[in-house]
């Protein structure tokens, strides 16, 4: 601050200069105000730049427009929509670099002209609240390519058609393609005329007996199991004998309860023995599936015995069917046994007096 002096005047002078001491000191005021206020500000600064000063017509060049901010005080981008004779290439994005006390921000442009001469890429405006900062003018010169004016003029040529170096080699490879094709068809008649040919294995057809026999083996191999395998043990048993009685026998065992079939199985010719252990064996395998019975090993072993032995003898009853033995009845629906009148399977009294009269 500049130290005023006071000069001691005339009367006839004083009123002059005291008004113009009275101005100097109001525009010191003024000024020492107005630089306070700009030195507590936050000085912002932008950039434009580019990589090149002169272009050829078309060339790109890139453009970086650079913002440098004091510490968090917001800036608002200007918005480049357009160039006066200039052309966008490609807008790169925003890219912003925190520091402690400053925020840089850059942009990259790439631009290029189709007029010739000298270009300038105007100030762009950014704002801060509400003060506006200009960037520097650049400016680009965009020339013409050289040429040689004194070389003779080429006008325009027709479109020259150039030879394909692979058109020789297109016959040979549909002439591959259709050889193959060829070789595909001829191999698959010929496959198919094998599989003609092919004799197919017979078919064995198991009789309701044997099919029984085989499932038993089967299950009696793989044995009862552990605890939680019995139920599935006990229920394979089941079902091999419930098939072998309906297709055997005809009997629509699949569809009773096991004291249904020990009804139907009653009134068959089995000997009392073999009935009564079947019997049994058919009552514990509904003890073992639905009162969670666990039979001991040899229980299995006793079960699937009479289940066997059930099988052949059952077998053996429903022979005469087939082989036509004269004095055989054939069972009927209702599970009558051949050979026995009458519904409860015993000799008809009248019929055992005369064979005994005859004897």
């Amino acid at each position: 601050m500049k130290r005023s002096t006071l000069h001691i005047l005339s009367p006839g002078r004083t009123k002059g200069w005291w008004g113009v001491a009275f101005l100097l000191m109001s525009l010191t005021v003024a000024a020492q105000q107005h630089g306070g206020h700009h030195a507590s500000e936050p000085a912002i600064k932008v950039k434009v730049s580019l990589d090149k000063q002169a272009i050829l017509i078309g060339q790109p060049v890139h453009l970086l427009v650079e913002a440098f901010v004091p510490g968090n005080v917001p800036l608002t981008w200007p918005a480049l929509d357009s160039l006066p004779h200039f052309e966008w290439v490609e807008k790169g994005r925003l890219d912003s670099v925190s520091k402690t006390d400053e925020q840089y921000y850059r942009q990259y442009f790439t631009i290029t002209s189709f007029d010739s001469g000298v270009w300038v890429i105007p100030q762009l405006s950014f704002y801060s609240g509400n003060k506006k900062y200009l960037s520097d003018t650049v400016m680009l010169r965009v020339n013409y390519s050289k040429f040689d004016p004194n070389q003779d003029y080429h006008d325009i040529k027709d479109i020259i058609d150039i030879p394909n170096p692979y058109a020789r080699w297109i016959p040979w490879g549909v002439g591959a393609v259709t050889l193959i094709a060829l070789a595909l068809v001829v191999w698959l008649v010929m496959k198919k005329k094998l599989l003609r040919r092919t004799v197919e294995a017979p078919l064995v057809v198991l009789t309701p007996y044997e099919e029984a026999v085989l499932q038993l083996e089967e299950l009696h191999k793989q044995g009862a199991g552990a605890d939680g395998q019995i139920k599935i043990y006990y229920t394979r048993l089941n079902d091999i004998l419930r098939l072998f009685v309906l297709r055997r026998l005809g009997i629509a065992s699949m569809a009773e309860t096991n004291e249904e079939l020990i009804g139907q199985l009653r009134r068959l010719s089995l000997a009392r023995q073999h009935f009564d252990a079947l019997a049994e064996t058919l009552r514990m395998t509904d003890f073992v599936k639905f009162a969670k019975y666990q039979p001991g090993t040899e229980d299995n072993e006793r079960s699937y015995q009479v289940i066997r032995q059930s099988v052949d003898h059952l077998n053996e009853i429903a022979e005469p069917e087939q082989t036509g033995l004269p004095g055989q009845n054939q069972p009927g629906r209702s599970g009558q046994a051949p050979g026995q009148p009458g519904q409860s399977g015993k000799p008809d009294k009248g019929n055992e007096s005369t064979s005994k009269s005859g004897a």
